[in-house]
């Protein structure tokens, strides 16, 4: 038998109200979770203060010391002592919770860092004195004269002193910086305008970890040059722009091509209204809008922006506000898919430029001596007269067979200016066909481009024509829990464009009439409950249209060029012509790519010429 604890009275309980102190302490394991949340309230507020330049130091991942500096509007002496107040805030007025258009507006992250670690602000107003107030474990000085040109710092040492408990469950400092470091990151994402440093400063040595100087240009040159920043001068050279609207949302950022895939999803940054969230339904939009070109293990890379009212979202659904809610969740979905989808149907049959560096690499050149003086490249002329001069002598015929088969393709004379990919000039190994552009060669994989382009064929025929539908003999009755069948009935018409036709059967059943044709014996019920799944998780459904993608991608494999297959050099110049014609031609059905481009200059260097 368990014994009584004597901690706990048996009497009847009695209401109290807790003291300021445990309000904040309680209030700090909402907000501050760990030194890159403090991080992300002090930055937020320093951007909502106007500042150009915001300047934060950490030691041992933040738990003992976390300074923010900033060139803000600053906080009068007088306000010093109520910005530590619980729900004091300079950000609203409190009439309309809905209406947001700054970071922070709860007015919790200040008195909540001062409930659990020592905290002190320094801060001056343009035309004021410099003043200073102090605040450790819930107990606040008196405010008092101090020493600063400009703005505000906000120093935070030993988190969560006066809360031990919750240094347990700190992760090594390590960890914590690099936690640190990515908030700061998305916030500079966010602001390409506003300058961003980093540095840690543990053991008594100081570290530069991340510096994000302030763009210049329209918003678009901008990011980008944040992007670069950030996310790599590959993202940069790899990603394609977004501009869309629907319906009062706008969606704005750089998309990676297909081909430009991550093994996890790690590069994946959504904003909604300029604040970073990690947002269920904005990461499956995204990985809606790329399943047509990844593998399920590859991961796309992207920096979305949605902009909207503040009255279409609220972001006061946690704490910490990184989650939101939006009015027209299936809009927004809808916007991120066909967004990102269009853009990557505008870069054509793009590729990223990450593939040839790999296959630069794969080739691994062995160390040569300084290049040693040879002849410049000679004259189209020059190059001419020494073929011709070269040619076997009439009568001469070949005996042997090479090794890799090699076909010749179209003249030397055909131009390459105009031609993206080339003209063909060889096909070597039966499936790999050679082409030469004005500055280089493409590697072209001809059963993987021209997979790809049935693909497109066919999915262009079924949005024109519409999908086959197929009637059973006998309707199959499909039991469904809840509101399930409901919703499944006010989605019926969308279902029947996909050749799914669907009607109610009494309580929470419903009748399958008709399945598409292509699919051909389909498990109804399963397919039914897949498509409920993704309505309660996501509040709309593909999954009929992934099945029909996945035949589609199917058809197309099996009815493309097959590797082996030996080409004339009509049809090879053909098949280029196609794939610059066609979007998406960059990569297979599988995300895997379809061409590699070499540059002239790459290829010399291999050789020691450069």
């Amino acid at each position: 038998m368990a014994s009584i604890d004597p901690k706990i009275s048996t009497d009847r309980p009695v209401i109290r109200q807790l003291d300021e102190a445990a309000i904040n302490r309680i209030a700090a394991g909402e907000v501050v979770e760990r030194p890159a949340s403090a991080v992300k309230e002090l930055v937020e507020n320093a951007i909502d203060a106007g500042a150009t330049r915001i300047d934060v130091t950490i030691a041992d991942g933040g738990r003992t010391l976390i300074r923010v500096l900033d060139d803000g509007c600053g906080i009068g002496a007088e306000d010093l002592p109520l910005a530590l107040s619980r729900h004091a805030t300079s950000k609203i007025d409190g009439s309309d919770l809905l209406n947001i258009h700054s970071f922070g507006f709860r007015g919790e992250a200040l008195p909540s860092l001062g409930a659990v670690g020592r905290l002190s602000i320094t801060s001056r107003v343009p035309g004021m004195d410099a003043a200073m107030i102090k605040v450790e474990g819930g107990s606040a000085t008196a405010v008092r004269p101090a020493a600063l040109r400009s703005g505000t710092i906000v120093e935070l040492r030993d988190l969560f002193f006066a809360t031990p408990a919750r240094l347990k469950f700190m992760r090594t400092d390590r960890a914590e910086g690099q936690a640190v470091a990515d908030v700061v990151k998305r916030l500079a994402m966010a602001e390409p305008f506003i300058g961003f440093t980093l540095r840690d400063t543990s053991n008594g040595q100081e570290r530069q970890v991340f510096r994000a100087d302030a763009e210049t240009g329209d918003m678009f040159d901008a990011l980008l040059g944040r992007l670069r920043v950030v996310m790599g001068r590959e993202f940069a050279e790899n990603a394609v722009p977004l501009d869309a609207e629907r319906e009062g949302f706008h969606l704005t950022g750089y998309a990676a091509l297909p081909t430009y895939s991550r093994g996890a999803a790690v590069a994946q940054y959504l904003f909604v209204n300029g604040r970073p969230v990690r947002d269920k339904l904005l990461l499956g939009a995204l990985r809606g809008a790329y399943q047509d070109f990844l593998s399920r293990d590859r991961h796309p890379a992207a920096a979305l922006f949605v902009d909207c009212d503040p009255r279409l979202v609220d972001v006061n659904v946690h704490p910490a506000k990184s989650e939101v809610r939006f009015r027209e969740p299936a809009v927004v979905r809808g916007l991120i898919v066909s967004g990102v989808r269009h853009a990557l149907a505008e870069a054509g049959h793009r590729a990223s430029t990450t593939i040839a560096g790999e296959t630069l690499g794969a080739m691994r050149p062995q160390p040569v001596e300084p290049r040693v003086y040879q002849m410049d490249r000679p004259t189209p002329f020059a190059r001419g007269a020494s073929y011709t001069a070269q040619a076997p002598a009439p009568g001469f015929e070949e005996t042997s067979q090479p090794a890799a088969r090699i076909e010749a393709a179209a003249p030397v004379e055909v131009a390459t200016a105009a031609l993206p990919l080339g003209a063909a000039r060889a096909q070597v190994h039966e499936n790999y066909v050679i082409a030469q552009t004005q500055d280089g060669i493409v590697i072209v994989d001809q059963h993987a481009a021209h997979e790809r382009l049935v693909y497109e064929k066919l999915k262009s025929q079924m949005a024109a024509n519409g999908v086959a539908a197929q009637a059973l003999l006998i309707p199959e009755i499909v039991e469904l829990p809840g509101g399930d069948a409901a919703r499944l009935l006010e989605i019926s018409d969308d279902l029947a464009q996909l050749g799914l036709t669907i009607e109610p059967f009494g309580g929470g059943a419903v009748a399958v009439r008709e399945t598409p044709a292509i699919l051909g014996d389909v498990n109804a019920e399963q397919l039914l409950r897949d498509i409920c799944d993704e309505l309660a998780d996501l509040g709309t459904t593909a999954a009929v249209q992934t099945r029909l993608e996945a035949i589609l991608s199917r058809v197309a494999c099996h009815g493309s060029i097959r590797s082996g297959r030996q080409m004339r050099g009509e049809e090879m110049n053909a098949l280029l012509r196609e794939m610059e014609a066609t979007p998406h031609s960059g990569q297979c059905n599988h995300g895997r790519p379809t061409y590699v481009e070499l540059k002239l200059h790459d290829i010399e260097r291999l050789f020691g010429r450069r």
